[in-house]
């Protein structure tokens, strides 16, 4: 998927096309995470589907629940749905990042080896 440390560095415009795919993709999980927390408050927890959008959308964006959920059914879904949150924060910095992180040791690793000619 990424070029060689041997290759030249990628174009400008090709990188950018890069970083549009993996903000896709990065974009693309963020949907299907709410998604399935939007349905999990409002099936599990009983909440309308507005506020089991916004409770999905705060537990993801990490500044926590806004309605409480009462049935253990639900606090076992909230539970896990704040675990899983919590990695794909993660998951998505590593999606967004790793072009950028790619592409500046790319440039050191072409740095080194000219200097050390």
């Amino acid at each position: 998927m990424y070029e060689h440390h041997n290759v030249p560095l990628l174009p400008v415009r090709l990188f950018w096309r890069r970083m549009l795919r993996h903000g896709g993709a990065a974009f693309g999980i963020i949907a299907v995470s709410l998604g399935v927390g939007t349905v999990g408050y409002h099936v599990v927890g009983g909440l309308t589907w507005l506020d089991a959008f916004e409770n999905a959308s705060m537990i993801l964006g990490g500044m926590g629940p806004v309605y409480p959920i009462t049935a253990p059914s639900g606090k076992v879904f909230v539970s896990l749905y704040a675990l899983y949150s919590g990695l794909i924060v993660l998951v998505i910095a590593g999606i967004i990042f790793t072009p950028v992180f790619h592409r500046l040791m790319h440039h050191f690793h072409l740095e080194h080896r000219e200097s050390a000619k």
